[in-house]
């Protein structure tokens, strides 16, 4: 598949009507949420830092896989808030059809849905595709370290950003 294709599957998934409610709903759930928010900044934060993680450890994973998950990684979490369904469970439901949607292949939607399945999961941290991308960019991208509720915040001190990692 040529370049510029691959690259405008990623702004179809930006552009699905699906997606787009579901970011939309997800925005609506967390309205009064003082803590880390599932928006587009945190989608494109996990995105950039599973790429540099990708190209500094050269595993190779393709660009648009990466983009692809950090963008649907978290779409569910509206219906985690509504009926208590894992968000990782939820957004791999709900990303499967936007990825067909534009142009994902059986292959590459099977590798995205299991990264997205898996992003909650610690096992996923030491794999070496793109489930262990994911996983770690999604802890990554959190920045505790400068957090006004950290002090309030349910993570595990363990799990807290408390520290820049350059």
């Amino acid at each position: 598949m040529m370049k510029n294709k691959r690259k405008d599957r990623i702004n179809q998934i930006l552009q699905h009507h699906s997606y787009k409610e579901h970011v939309r709903l997800n925005e609506e759930a967390e309205a009064e949420r003082e803590f880390c928010r599932h928006d587009m900044v945190h989608f494109l934060d996990v995105a950039r830092i599973a790429e540099i993680l990708n190209l500094k450890e050269e595993r190779h994973v393709e660009k648009d896989w990466i983009y692809a998950a950090a963008l649907l990684h978290d779409i569910g979490r509206h219906v985690q808030y509504r009926d208590g369904t894992p968000h990782e469970e939820a957004s791999a439901l709900l990303a499967a059809p936007i990825l067909e949607d534009c142009g994902f292949d059986d292959i590459e939607t099977s590798v995205i849905l299991k990264a997205i399945a898996g992003h909650r999961k610690a096992l996923s941290a030491s794999q070496p595709g793109l489930d262990g991308l994911l996983y770690r960019a999604d802890k990554l991208s959190r920045s505790c370290f400068v957090c006004k509720t950290e002090k309030k915040c349910n993570w595990r001190n363990d799990k807290k950003n408390m520290h820049l990692i350059w």
